[in-house]
């Protein structure tokens, strides 16, 4: 009877364990997501960070896709389809994205030319 109660208890501890283990990478998974949403309310500010009603909602949405089983991605494209690309922070890289990405290399080349072109007219 003793070893039954023993087994129990160790069966019993073993699984809340295993719940806890698994819960934080949810968790952990969970808030890499929301804090690179962006709240369509709050302009500039993430649905981490948010607290309107849209936010309030993503939260619970992205927590039950979780659950689902989906992976990452398949939660960005799924809130990409839903919300468009401009709900992501972190942007993909295609032709509607393309100047978003060379823009900046762009601006600095031009840059490092005139700076270049200045320095050769001083000397």
């Amino acid at each position: 009877m003793k070893t039954k109660k023993f087994f129990l208890i160790l069966l019993v501890i073993l699984n809340f364990k295993i719940l806890y283990a698994i819960e934080p990478n949810n968790e952990i998974l969970k808030n890499k997501i929301l804090k690179n949403i962006r709240c369509l309310i709050c302009q500039g500010q993430s649905v981490y960070d948010s607290q309107s009603d849209f936010a309030i909602s993503m939260k619970l949405v992205i927590d039950q896709k979780i659950n689902e089983g989906l992976s990452e991605s398949e939660i960005y494209d799924y809130l990409k389809d839903q919300y468009g690309q401009w709900i992501s922070y972190d942007p993909e890289f295609n032709k509607k994205t393309f100047i978003l990405w060379g823009l900046p290399i762009l601006l600095f080349v031009i840059g490092g030319v005139i700076v270049s072109k200045k320095l050769i007219i001083l000397k």
